[in-house]
């Protein structure tokens, strides 16, 4: 074993003092917030439509009158604010951050709502990034939330080691896709989650097929779905299968994400609900 360094951020999850309870990296939130449950969506890489399905999923938990929030912690690729048509700066006093409310109530913090430009790229290294999340959870005024949802940038990197040491997150929803290799990303990602003890809640395949309008039946563009032998393969109970929604992609692109709504997804989120 090697000596201590005194620098906790280094440590693994074997280290001595985390296990005996010495050592916490968890932070308090904003002492004008109470968060309830935290979720953080994961991906193994990009362009598998995480952010949609955390709008998504944030807009479901809405509807069901739970109060909810979205943190934006893909720092440079923040998408949320685009979703819900939110075009505004968030604003702060000298309690804190406000975040910014979509029309239906939720509140959404994302470093784009604190841009001048939306458009200005974000070059920062890693650590400024996963500061500027953590500053999410520990300066923004969140309120009473029952469920907060963290929006992550795909990969296993400085951002996501953060989120899960430094927030009290309640469990994983991975999102993946038929055309990925899916076995890989999942095993990625329950690995992932087995080392930072936080458990893994469900698997959602976006763009898993087409259904038809004319004749019903349903395509796979992208392959056959594989998700239901790989959850069963890591002990994962909750599946949900999300199909191409030309008008759901619509109402993303035009700022209407509180009006999104998948049948499918909302009785993911309701047997997901009941588990926490």
């Amino acid at each position: 074993m090697s000596e201590c360094t005194q620098n906790c951020s280094s440590c693994g999850e074997n280290c001595p003092s985390r296990q005996s309870g010495q050592t916490s990296l968890i932070e308090q939130p904003h002492k004008m917030s109470k968060i309830k449950k935290v979720i953080a969506v994961v991906s193994g890489k990009g362009g598998v439509g995480k952010s949609m399905v955390t709008s998504m999923l944030a807009a479901s938990s809405n509807r069901k009158g739970n109060k909810t929030a979205i943190l934006d912690a893909d720092i440079t690729g923040p998408s949320i604010p685009q979703v819900f048509g939110l075009h505004g700066q968030a604003y702060g006093d000298e309690n804190g951050i406000l975040p910014v409310t979509t029309k239906q109530g939720i509140n959404v913090i994302s470093l784009n709502l604190l841009l001048e430009n939306a458009t200005d790229p974000v070059i920062w290294r890693g650590p400024v990034i996963a500061g500027i999340v953590k500053q999410f959870w520990t300066d923004v005024i969140w309120g009473d939330i029952d469920y907060m949802f963290i929006d992550m940038p795909p990969g296993t990197g400085d951002v996501p080691l953060t989120v899960f040491q430094s927030i009290p997150v309640d469990g994983i929803i991975v999102v993946t896709s038929p055309q990925e290799l899916v076995s890989l990303v999942v095993e990625k990602a329950v690995k992932m989650a087995k080392t930072m003890n936080i458990p893994i809640l469900g698997i959602i395949e976006n763009m898993s097929y087409f259904k038809c309008d004319n004749c019903g039946k349903e395509h796979n563009i992208f392959g056959e779905t594989r998700i239901n032998t790989e959850a069963e393969k890591f002990g994962i109970n909750s599946v949900c299968r999300l199909p191409i929604n030309p008008v759901i992609a619509s109402m993303a692109d035009n700022g209407l994400g509180d009006e999104m709504n998948e049948p499918a997804l909302d009785e993911f989120f309701a047997n997901i609900a009941e588990k926490l």
